[in-house]
């Protein structure tokens, strides 16, 4: 995998929206930290707008002007990072547009989760690196100092790849694996199953987390990548936080994860900060992570 170059100051960073709408205070929350780092922002022309498509779905703007502002950030050379400025649905609708070739010669690291998992996995097609981590309303909400906001920074400046501890939980199969992590919101990724943009594969070490999905949609993805052949053989799997489901009841949503994958002898952690949540803890997709589960609790190095 290709790890794009190390910002400097100086360097351009792109604020795009390639899925929902965005409130203007988060822009400019985004825009202020960005110059704090020392890095210019330069705002996407449609990153600001707002697009109701079919009557009943928020998009930013057009996917013809989605796509405007993200080859632009793509094809612009000083452009070293790109921020996505929020979640939502449409970025899938920009994965056939983005020259893979290109990113290869041209690597830019990519920033954004939720939605944004549809891009990290052109970005992962292509080769490249990529950082699932919270957006613009985390850039507004907290300063420089934040745990988040440091660990970004220092990926992104020093090439400095995280490392977590968390603690035991009463699901996690003990165990340690080494191989590439992929990952990201579950029902993202798995509708790009059975396209070249899929990274749920077997080998790899799978991280998951989702919004607004019921336990029985959760098991019912599961049950599609158990009878794919690729639940029984990911390297190990790394439980995230899923919100905002009916009666938001964890302990169902983990208790029946638990279950799916209780025949596999493969590592498991639990309660994982990766998520719609504050602490939305930075993956680097596509390093080569290490994940050792003990009876003690959980640890995740990437390298």
């Amino acid at each position: 995998m290709i790890i794009p170059p190390l910002l400097k100051p100086g360097d351009k960073v792109a604020i795009v929206s390639p899925s929902g709408t965005v409130l203007p205070e988060r822009v400019d929350g985004a825009v202020q930290a960005i110059k704090r780092w020392g890095f210019i922002p330069v705002e996407g022309e449609h990153c600001r707008e707002s697009y109701t498509a079919y009557g009943v779905v928020s998009h930013s703007a057009p996917i013809t002007s989605r796509r405007t502002d993200l080859l632009a950030a793509l094809h612009d050379t000083q452009v070293r990072a790109i921020l996505c400025s929020r979640g939502g649905y449409g970025a899938v609708h920009l994965l056939e547009s983005i020259h893979l070739d290109q990113l290869a010669r041209d690597p830019k690291w990519l920033i954004g989760f939720s939605d944004i998992s549809a891009l990290h996995a052109a970005w992962h097609r292509a080769g490249v690196v990529s950082i699932h981590s919270p957006m613009a309303k985390h850039l507004t909400l907290y300063d420089s100092n934040d745990e988040i906001n440091r660990i970004n920074f220092n990926i992104l400046t020093r090439g400095e790849f995280p490392s977590y501890q968390v603690p035991h939980h009463q699901h996690n199969r003990p165990g340690t694996a080494t191989a590439t992590i992929t990952g990201g919101n579950l029902a993202v990724l798995m509708s790009l199953l059975a396209t070249p943009f899929n990274i749920i594969k077997p080998g790899n070490i799978l991280f998951i987390e989702d919004v607004a999905e019921q336990v029985y949609q959760v098991q019912r993805l599961l049950y599609h990548l158990r009878l794919a052949g690729i639940l029984p053989h990911l390297a190990g799997l790394i439980v995230g936080q899923f919100t905002k489901h009916r009666g938001d009841d964890t302990t169902a949503m983990y208790d029946m994860i638990h279950d799916m994958v209780e025949p596999y002898s493969y590592p498991v952690a639990f309660n994982f900060p990766i998520g719609h949540i504050a602490r939305n803890v930075p993956i680097v997709e596509g390093s080569t992570a290490t994940l050792a589960v003990t009876s003690d609790g959980a640890s995740l190095t990437m390298k």
